[in-house]
Protein backbone atom coordinates (compact mmCIF):
# COMPACT_ATOMS: atom_id res chain seq x y z
CA UNK A 1 0.00 0.00 0.00
CA UNK A 2 1.31 3.22 -0.84
CA UNK A 3 0.57 5.39 1.64
CA UNK A 4 2.28 8.63 3.21
CA UNK A 5 1.07 11.46 6.18
CA UNK A 6 2.76 15.00 6.04
CA UNK A 7 2.28 18.01 8.34
CA UNK A 8 2.82 21.58 8.16
CA UNK A 9 2.49 24.24 10.55
CA UNK A 10 3.38 27.54 10.05
CA UNK A 11 2.10 30.98 11.55
CA UNK A 12 -1.02 31.13 9.34
CA UNK A 13 -1.86 27.36 8.23
CA UNK A 14 -1.67 23.93 10.47
CA UNK A 15 -2.39 20.94 7.89
CA UNK A 16 -2.72 17.56 8.97
CA UNK A 17 -2.94 14.95 6.03
CA UNK A 18 -2.59 11.40 4.88
CA UNK A 19 -2.93 9.66 2.01
CA UNK A 20 -3.56 5.71 0.22
CA UNK A 21 -2.83 5.81 -3.31
CA UNK A 22 -4.19 2.45 -3.07
CA UNK A 23 -7.43 2.98 -1.20
CA UNK A 24 -11.34 2.52 -1.95
CA UNK A 25 -11.63 6.00 -2.54
CA UNK A 26 -12.55 6.86 1.79
CA UNK A 27 -12.33 10.13 3.09
CA UNK A 28 -12.13 12.35 6.17
CA UNK A 29 -11.48 16.36 5.26
CA UNK A 30 -12.56 19.67 7.30
CA UNK A 31 -10.16 22.37 5.87
CA UNK A 32 -12.70 24.88 7.56
CA UNK A 33 -13.70 25.81 3.33
CA UNK A 34 -16.71 23.39 3.09
CA UNK A 35 -16.82 23.74 -1.25
CA UNK A 36 -13.22 22.68 -0.77
CA UNK A 37 -13.77 19.92 1.44
CA UNK A 38 -16.57 18.85 -1.13
CA UNK A 39 -14.05 19.47 -3.67
CA UNK A 40 -11.42 16.90 -2.11
CA UNK A 41 -14.25 14.34 -1.20
CA UNK A 42 -14.95 14.12 -4.99
CA UNK A 43 -11.55 13.57 -5.98
CA UNK A 44 -10.68 10.96 -3.45
CA UNK A 45 -14.14 9.24 -4.22
CA UNK A 46 -13.85 9.48 -8.03
CA UNK A 47 -10.04 8.48 -7.51
CA UNK A 48 -10.03 5.95 -5.43
CA UNK A 49 -7.60 7.42 -3.09
CA UNK A 50 -8.02 7.09 0.26
CA UNK A 51 -8.01 10.74 2.18
CA UNK A 52 -7.69 12.43 5.59
CA UNK A 53 -6.95 16.33 5.37
CA UNK A 54 -7.43 18.09 8.95
CA UNK A 55 -6.31 22.16 8.10
CA UNK A 56 -7.02 25.61 9.68
CA UNK A 57 -5.78 28.54 8.52
CA UNK A 58 -5.95 32.28 9.46
CA UNK A 59 -9.43 32.52 7.04
CA UNK A 60 -10.56 35.48 8.53
CA UNK A 61 -7.78 37.35 6.70
CA UNK A 62 -8.12 35.52 3.50
CA UNK A 63 -8.25 31.70 2.18
CA UNK A 64 -5.63 32.46 -0.18
CA UNK A 65 -2.90 30.64 2.99
CA UNK A 66 -5.22 27.74 3.42
CA UNK A 67 -5.68 26.73 0.06
CA UNK A 68 -2.39 27.02 -1.44
CA UNK A 69 -0.90 25.41 1.80
CA UNK A 70 -3.20 22.36 1.50
CA UNK A 71 -1.67 22.07 -2.22
CA UNK A 72 1.18 22.40 -0.92
CA UNK A 73 0.99 19.22 1.70
CA UNK A 74 -1.30 17.46 -0.98
CA UNK A 75 1.66 17.62 -3.59
CA UNK A 76 3.98 16.54 -0.70
CA UNK A 77 1.78 13.33 0.13
CA UNK A 78 1.34 12.28 -3.43
CA UNK A 79 5.50 12.67 -4.21
CA UNK A 80 6.04 10.42 -0.89
CA UNK A 81 3.36 7.85 -1.68
CA UNK A 82 4.58 7.16 -5.11
CA UNK A 83 8.41 6.82 -3.42
CA UNK A 84 10.52 5.43 -6.45
CA UNK A 85 7.65 5.35 -8.70
CA UNK A 86 8.44 1.95 -9.62
CA UNK A 87 6.31 0.21 -12.47
CA UNK A 88 3.49 3.04 -12.42
CA UNK A 89 1.88 4.05 -15.91
CA UNK A 90 3.30 7.36 -15.18
CA UNK A 91 0.84 9.00 -17.64
CA UNK A 92 -2.99 9.92 -16.83
CA UNK A 93 -5.63 11.19 -18.36
CA UNK A 94 -9.73 12.20 -17.75
CA UNK A 95 -12.07 13.70 -19.92
CA UNK A 96 -15.06 14.48 -17.11
CA UNK A 97 -18.73 16.12 -17.60
CA UNK A 98 -20.44 17.25 -15.12
CA UNK A 99 -24.09 18.09 -16.68
CA UNK A 100 -23.29 21.46 -18.82
CA UNK A 101 -19.52 21.50 -17.98
CA UNK A 102 -16.48 19.42 -19.47
CA UNK A 103 -13.05 19.44 -18.13
CA UNK A 104 -9.93 17.83 -19.51
CA UNK A 105 -7.05 16.51 -16.47
CA UNK A 106 -4.12 15.17 -17.96
CA UNK A 107 -0.77 14.81 -16.05
CA UNK A 108 2.68 13.16 -16.10
CA UNK A 109 4.43 11.83 -13.15
CA UNK A 110 7.67 13.15 -14.14
CA UNK A 111 9.28 14.72 -11.32
CA UNK A 112 9.33 18.16 -13.37
CA UNK A 113 6.57 20.12 -12.05
CA UNK A 114 4.35 22.84 -14.90
CA UNK A 115 0.61 23.55 -14.66
CA UNK A 116 -1.40 24.51 -17.63
CA UNK A 117 -4.05 25.96 -16.50
CA UNK A 118 -7.03 26.76 -18.59
CA UNK A 119 -10.34 27.18 -16.69
CA UNK A 120 -12.44 30.56 -17.16
CA UNK A 121 -15.79 30.90 -15.04
CA UNK A 122 -18.59 32.95 -16.85
CA UNK A 123 -18.44 36.73 -16.44
CA UNK A 124 -20.40 37.09 -13.01
CA UNK A 125 -18.78 33.72 -11.09
CA UNK A 126 -15.82 34.80 -9.71
CA UNK A 127 -16.86 33.47 -6.36
CA UNK A 128 -18.68 30.40 -5.02
CA UNK A 129 -19.91 32.12 -1.82
CA UNK A 130 -16.82 34.17 -0.64
CA UNK A 131 -14.26 31.38 -1.49
CA UNK A 132 -12.49 33.28 -5.23
CA UNK A 133 -12.40 30.68 -7.49
CA UNK A 134 -9.21 31.97 -8.95
CA UNK A 135 -7.45 30.23 -5.81
CA UNK A 136 -8.32 27.14 -7.53
CA UNK A 137 -5.55 27.97 -9.59
CA UNK A 138 -2.62 28.53 -6.87
CA UNK A 139 -4.19 25.48 -4.86
CA UNK A 140 -2.83 23.24 -8.14
CA UNK A 141 0.51 24.91 -8.82
CA UNK A 142 0.92 24.32 -5.11
CA UNK A 143 0.13 20.61 -5.52
CA UNK A 144 1.80 20.28 -9.02
CA UNK A 145 5.59 22.20 -7.23
CA UNK A 146 5.56 19.96 -4.44
CA UNK A 147 4.69 16.61 -6.55
CA UNK A 148 6.52 17.01 -9.14
CA UNK A 149 3.93 16.46 -11.42
CA UNK A 150 3.49 18.05 -15.33
CA UNK A 151 -0.05 18.88 -14.61
CA UNK A 152 -2.91 20.36 -17.67
CA UNK A 153 -6.65 21.40 -16.57
CA UNK A 154 -8.75 22.58 -20.01
CA UNK A 155 -12.51 23.43 -19.30
CA UNK A 156 -13.55 22.85 -22.80
CA UNK A 157 -17.14 24.46 -21.44
CA UNK A 158 -19.52 25.63 -18.42
CA UNK A 159 -21.34 27.39 -16.94
CA UNK A 160 -22.27 26.75 -13.27
CA UNK A 161 -18.78 27.12 -11.58
CA UNK A 162 -19.68 24.36 -9.16
CA UNK A 163 -20.31 22.17 -11.72
CA UNK A 164 -16.98 23.29 -13.72
CA UNK A 165 -14.78 22.44 -9.81
CA UNK A 166 -16.91 19.35 -9.63
CA UNK A 167 -15.78 18.15 -13.29
CA UNK A 168 -12.33 19.13 -12.68
CA UNK A 169 -12.03 17.55 -9.13
CA UNK A 170 -13.53 14.38 -9.90
CA UNK A 171 -11.16 14.94 -13.23
CA UNK A 172 -8.00 14.96 -11.00
CA UNK A 173 -8.93 12.13 -8.60
CA UNK A 174 -9.64 9.47 -12.17
CA UNK A 175 -5.94 11.08 -13.80
CA UNK A 176 -4.26 10.71 -10.89
CA UNK A 177 -5.81 6.85 -10.19
CA UNK A 178 -4.34 6.12 -13.90
CA UNK A 179 -0.97 7.64 -13.85
CA UNK A 180 -0.04 6.05 -10.23
CA UNK A 181 -1.46 2.64 -10.89
CA UNK A 182 0.91 -0.09 -11.06
CA UNK A 183 1.32 -1.63 -14.71
CA UNK A 184 2.83 -4.97 -14.53
CA UNK A 185 4.96 -5.00 -18.03
CA UNK A 186 6.53 -1.70 -17.29
CA UNK A 187 10.10 -2.64 -15.55
CA UNK A 188 11.49 -0.46 -13.20
CA UNK A 189 10.62 3.51 -13.72
CA UNK A 190 8.92 4.23 -16.62
CA UNK A 191 11.61 6.44 -18.30
CA UNK A 192 14.60 6.32 -20.64
CA UNK A 193 16.72 7.82 -18.12
CA UNK A 194 16.22 5.63 -15.39
CA UNK A 195 15.06 7.75 -13.07
CA UNK A 196 11.91 10.17 -12.63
Amino acid sequence: MRKAAVARKTKETDIKLSINLDGKGSYKINTSIPFVDHMLSLMSKHGHIDLNVEAKGDIEVDYHHLMEDVGIVLGEAIKKALGEKLQIRRYGEAVTPMDESLAQVVLDLSGRPYLVYKVRTPKGSAQIQSLGVSLFEDFFRALSNHAGMNLHIILHYGRDPHHIFEAVFKGFGRALHAASEIHSKTKGVPSTKGTL
